[in-house]
């Protein structure tokens, strides 16, 4: 699984993956740190040991890459799972995410890191209809914190991790 920034492009198959509306996506593209992830397919069209250089990599995020770099276009097709995260009171908070559930445990890793690096925690809701978003975050270290707000009617749960 390769995971990267995201791009307008992927607005459409992020919109599938959340049923949300396209343009509800390409907004958050614009407002908010997005990473996507991608199956592996792609990796047979590219040396795998070149992922880790490709434009947009850092220390910080060695998969990162600059989807549109290297010349090829997106291709929306392969986007398994999204999130995004923004920073509010030095607290990482996960925005949204959806996805595969091994997409979920991967993409969680990003606003981990970002927390790890700048020195803060990462928090993310849950509804009850959520269940491999949940057991996304436990395997990624997160503990529920108890009831959440209410969003539609639907309770929430909080979770909260504080990188080491």
């Amino acid at each position: 699984m390769r995971v990267r920034d995201a791009v307008e492009a992927d607005a459409e198959a992020m919109a599938a993956i959340a049923d949300a509306p396209a343009d509800v996506m390409r907004n958050i593209v614009h407002d908010r740190t997005v990473r996507v992830a991608e199956r592996d397919a792609e990796a047979t069209h590219k040396d795998p040991a070149a992922t880790a250089e490709s434009p947009g990599a850092t220390d910080e995020n060695p998969d990162a890459t600059d989807p549109t770099a290297d010349g090829n276009d997106v291709n929306s097709d392969d986007v398994v799972g999204f999130v995004s995260f923004d920073v509010r009171n030095d607290v990482v908070h996960v925005t949204q995410i959806d996805g595969t559930p091994e997409a979920c445990e991967r993409l969680l890793a990003e606003p981990v890191r970002f927390a790890e690096t700048e020195g803060m925690r990462v928090e993310l809701l849950v509804t009850d209809d959520e269940g491999d978003v949940a057991t996304a975050a436990e395997r990624a270290g997160f503990e529920s914190d108890g009831a959440g707000p209410r969003f539609d009617g639907q309770q929430t749960v909080r979770y909260r991790l504080s990188p080491a």
